[in-house]
């Protein structure tokens, strides 16, 4: 369960922040994307599988 809430907060996030900020910028919203992705994926592994 904590896994699936996870992943909704980080969907949550990318679309947030592409709707927000990076709506015409194709690049630029890619690589924001992959550093939110590695930014969660990093802080899953440090916090959540550590519990």
């Amino acid at each position: 369960m904590t896994i699936v809430l996870y992943v909704l907060a980080m969907i949550v996030v990318i679309v947030g922040v592409d709707v927000l900020f990076f709506r015409n910028h194709f690049w630029a919203r890619l690589m924001v994307n992959v550093g939110i992705v590695l930014l969660f994926g990093g802080f899953y592994l440090r916090f959540v599988k550590g519990s």
